[in-house]
Formats: C-alpha cells, structure tokens, sequence
C-alpha cells in the first residue's frame, strides 16, 4: 500500500475517498470529500511551488509558475491518483461508477486532493509529513514531459500577456456551477484584468472551465492582433 494511504484516521480516510455521489445515493452520514480537497488543492500548490523553487536556483519565475501548474494539473494529479492506487478506491455512487468513474480524471484529480488534505490532518497538520511522499510522485514527472506541458498553459500565457500590457494584478476568475450531475457537474469559468471580462469557458472541472475561458481570452486576442 502507497505510504499516502497509511492513515491513523480510517475514517478520516474514508471521507477522503467519498464522493457526494455516493453519500447522495447511499444516505451515507459520515460526509463527503469537498472540503477536504479544497485544503490539498492548496497544500498541493505550495509544496510544487517549494519543490520548483529548490530545484533550480536558476528557474525564472514565469517558468516556474509554468511548472507548477503542470505538476497539478488534473491530467497529471489524476495520474499520480493512479500510481498512489486510488482509482479503485473511491467511493462512489453507482451512476458515477457506470459512467467511468474510477478512470475520470477529474474525480481522480479531486480525490488525490482530498487525501492529502486528510493525511495533513492524520498527521496534527505537520506539513513536514507530506513533503516526502509529495515530492517522490513529483520526481517521477519526466523533466521533458514537464517542460512540454507547461509550455502550452493558456492561464500561464494569458498572465504574461497582462503583466506585458501593465496590469498591476494577475488575471482573476469567477467560476460557478452551471448544471450537470452531482458526479458529472458543468461549471462555466470568466477571465477579467481588473473590472473587465476578457474570456468565458465552460468545463467538467473548475479548472478546465478556467484554461477555457483563458484560452478563449488568448484566441480573442489573435483575432484582434494583439498578441
């Protein structure tokens, strides 16, 4: 078993791994893993960011940030859920589990944030405790398919177009639940610089609802020249 399933806490791993949809069908109790993966999305950002940091004394800024986002983007986040074993151990409501479930990216993704949200808290909110194990999953990222990856991030492009044009703050997005299922959600995701809209997107995920909306911002930019 991967040491980021080793928990003190079963049930706190268990919440880890259980989606709405289940608890939704099974009037199950014991709660679901949403917030949870709100505090690993976050835990997760700040250890790539450190990790990139120390590994190249080098590295500009904008190239790191490039890097980051490609380390935990949900393809690769639901890779590493796959490696860890995860994709079989979700929780899941039976709709979810006929609709490919436990081979979605996206609950993969979310899912591996959950448990490290739940194993910081296993281990009395030590972030010492996942520095190792966070760091091993990314070195097994191949530096070439790293770079490639992070080359193409159209929210990464589309902040160096606003630093380059003199916006004071990076780019924000507004992103909301449009429809779908509880375990097939539709958000819809718009970029603005400041007070003013520059791109929508919709998507499965709030993030690819937000790559969208940049690469929609990038491509209404072509169109004008600007970029």
């Amino acid at each position: 078993m991967h040491k980021l399933l080793i928990f003190k806490d079963e049930k706190l791993l268990r919440r880890a791994l259980t989606h709405r949809s289940y608890v939704n069908e099974s009037f199950d109790d014991s709660g679901h893993n949403e917030r949870l993966e709100f505090l690993g999305d976050a835990i997760l950002n700040f250890i790539s960011g450190e990790y990139l940091y120390d590994h190249d004394p080098e590295m500009a800024e904008d190239e790191m940030t490039r890097r980051r986002s490609a380390l935990v983007d949900e393809k690769q986040l639901a890779r590493f859920a796959t490696e860890v074993g995860l994709d079989f151990r979700i929780r899941l409501g039976q709709g979810a589990i006929r609709e490919g479930g436990y081979q979605n990216p996206n609950l993969l993704s979310s899912t591996l944030e959950a448990v490290v949200g739940a194993y910081y808290l296993d281990n009395d909110r030590k972030i010492e405790s996942l520095r190792d194990v966070i760091k091993e999953l990314f070195d097994s990222v191949p530096q070439g398919v790293m770079i490639v990856r992070s080359s193409v991030d159209s929210k990464n492009k589309f902040q160096e177009f606003a630093q380059a044009n003199g916006a004071t703050s990076p780019p924000s997005y507004k992103t909301e639940k449009m429809g779908g299922t509880d375990h097939a959600p539709e958000f819809v995701s718009r970029v603005y610089i400041g007070d003013k809209p520059h791109g929508e997107g919709k998507g499965k995920s709030k993030k690819d609802a937000e790559k969208n909306a940049a690469e929609n911002a990038l491509s209404k930019l072509k169109k004008r020249g600007s970029i």
